[in-house]
C-alpha cells in the first residue's frame, strides 16, 4: 500500500472519520495524519469523531524500517519526529472538543497506544492486543503515553506496562479500563461507528462540557470549590440551549428527545 492511501478523512452523518490504512507511521503518514486530525478539530459540522485503523492493527507506532534508515544516514535527526510530528498530532487530538471514538481492530502498541488513549471511547475487537513496546527497542515513551497510563491505571500498573512491556489482551484492557467495550472481531468497526453516530445525534454542547469537566478533574489543576463554580457556569450555559429545554419538555411528555446540537 502506498503512503498516498494511508490516511483517509471523510465526514458524514455528523461524524468526522479518520482512518489509518497503514499501521506503521512513516514521516509522510504522520504528516497526513496531522492534516486529518486538524481537519476534524476544525470542522464546524462534525458532532463526533471516529478514529479507525484496520483489521490487522489500529497503529503500531513508528515505521522501524524508515527509522533504521534515518539512524544510519542522519542519526542526530532520528528522534526529531517526536517534536515535529507526534506532539502536534497528540495536541491536535486533545484540541477536538466533541467526543472521539477509537476503533481498535488489532495491534495497538507504542505510539499507537498513546494515540488511542487520546480518544474518549475505545471499542476493541476481541483479538486486539495493547502494549507500550518502547523499552523493547531501547526508548522511553512519547505521544503522552506515560501521562495517560498513570491517569488511567495508577503509577504501579503504568510502571509495569512501561518497564516489563506487558502485552494486554482486549479483555484484560477492558478489566483495567483502557478500553470501553470489547466486541467480536467481525463487529469492531460497525460497533465503533454505531457509537460515534449515536454520540453525533446527542446533546453536543453537553458532551463538550462533560468532556471538559472530566479532563479538568483528571488533571487535578483545580480544587473542589473552583470545579464547583465551573460546573455552575457550564450548567447555566447549557440550561438555555435548545437541547436542554427540548429534552425536559420531551421528558414531561413521555417522549424520546431529539437533539440538534444547539
Amino acid at each position: 500500500m502506498s503512503d498516498a492511501q494511508a490516511v483517509e478523512f471523510t465526514e458524514a452523518d455528523g461524524v468526522a472519520t479518520i482512518r489509518l490504512n497503514r499501521p506503521a507511521l512513516t514521516r509522510r503518514v504522520k504528516e497526513e495524519l496531522l492534516v486529518a486530525v486538524r481537519s476534524a478539530a476544525e470542522s464546524t459540522t462534525a458532532r463526533a469523531v471516529l478514529f479507525l485503523g484496520s483489521d490487522k492493527a489500529f497503529c503500531v507506532g513508528q515505521d522501524l524500517v524508515e527509522h533504521a534508515r534515518i539512524l544510519e544516514e542522519t542519526p542526530e535527526q532520528a528522534l526529531s519526529t517526536v517534536r515535529e510530528h507526534y506532539n502536534p498530532v497528540v495536541l491536535g487530538l486533545e484540541s477536538i472538543q466533541v467526543p472521539v471514538v477509537v476503533g481498535i481492530g488489532g495491534a495497538c502498541v507504542g505510539a499507537g497506544l498513546g494515540l488511542a488513549l487520546a480518544g474518549d471511547v475505545r471499542v476493541a475487537a476481541s483479538r486486539a492486543k495493547l502494549g507500550t513496546a518502547f523499552t523493547g527497542i531501547g526508548l522511553a515513551s512519547d505521544s503522552g503515553l506515560a501521562l495517560r497510563l498513570v491517569r488511567a491505571l495508577g503509577q504501579a500498573r503504568a510502571m509495569e506496562l512501561m518497564l516489563l512491556g506487558t502485552m494486554l489482551t482486549a479483555d484484560r484492557a477492558l478489566e483495567l479500563g483502557l478500553v470501553t467495550e470489547v466486541v467480536d472481531d467481525a463487529d469492531w468497526e460497525t460497533r465503533a461507528r454505531e457509537v460515534a453516530v449515536g454520540l453525533a445525534s446527542g446533546p453536543t454542547a453537553a458532551f463538550v462540557a462533560a468532556k471538559h469537566e472530566v479532563r479538568a478533574a483528571a488533571e487535578g489543576q483545580s480544587d473542589l470549590s473552583e470545579l464547583l463554580e465551573e460546573e455552575a457556569d457550564l450548567q447555566n450555559r447549557l440550561g438555555v440551549t435548545e437541547d436542554h429545554v427540548g429534552a425536559v419538555r420531551s421528558f414531561l411528555n413521555k417522549e424520546k428527545p431529539t437533539f440538534t446540537g444547539r
